[in-house]
């Protein structure tokens, strides 16, 4: 990621932590915990080492760790998200897996090659500034049969797109000042969305960085997409 656009970032992030899940329950109704349960079933983790990048609050992690996995690492390169999962995650008895958590740059990976099983994200690849580069590294780190798991905001489909728009570039900045006290944040993820991909082109660039069986699954009325694929 850019310095720039790491710094700006990290701080924005850093900003919301407070109440970036209620944020969270609220913009989606409350149906992003699902698609992050559906996140981590779909890389099969029962007995696996996982990653889940960009942790945030831990979520998708304590979702990895109820799926089966046996070792869950949870990174993220905004230390008030991961001071926030810490305290979520230190409470909860997963008796059957040990979940950690660390600093990590999507960028620069610190762990070596082939060293997890399966690997998911949510709401991560808007924010990297070199989205190829952040695609190989999920691949570095992965084995050979690794799965991933891929879940973020996507380009909803013409018919819905008017409606979109007005609900996500007009209320959901005022709920961001309203609820989180920042309605730049909130102004921020549109922003990020406008020059993402398309849910086919993320698919044809995970497959271009070498996944297989590259697939992908539309929610929330097609404004969010799961995609997945297997490591050759």
């Amino acid at each position: 990621m850019s310095e720039d656009k790491a710094t700006r970032v990290r701080a924005m992030f850093g900003r919301i932590v407070p109440r970036y899940d209620l944020m969270n329950r609220v913009m989606t109704g409350g149906l992003d915990r699902r698609w992050r349960r559906r996140t981590a079933s779909a890389v099969r983790p029962a007995g696996a080492r996982a990653l889940d990048l960009a942790t945030g609050t831990g979520d998708l992690a304590l979702a990895l760790a109820d799926a089966g996995a046996r070792l869950v690492v949870g990174a993220d390169f905004t230390l008030g998200m991961l001071a926030a999962a810490r305290l979520k995650v230190a409470p909860i008895s997963r008796p059957s897996a040990r979940i950690l958590l660390c600093a990590g740059d999507a960028l620069r990976l610190p762990f070596a090659d082939e060293s997890f099983d399966c690997a998911v994200n949510g709401f991560l690849l808007r924010n990297v500034a070199d989205l190829p580069r952040a695609l190989a590294e999920l691949h570095r780190v992965l084995a050979p049969g690794g799965r991933l798991g891929c879940l973020e905001i996507t380009h909803p489909p013409a018919a819905l797109r008017p409606f979109f728009r007005l609900y996500f570039d007009g209320l959901v900045p005022v709920m961001g000042r309203l609820i989180a006290g920042d309605a730049a944040a909130y102004r921020y993820l549109p922003d990020s969305l406008r020059p993402f991909p398309t849910a086919d082109r993320l698919a044809r660039m995970l497959a271009a960085v070498g996944f297989a069986e590259v697939r992908y699954q539309r929610l929330g009325l097609g404004t969010v997409a799961l995609h997945t694929g297997v490591k050759r």
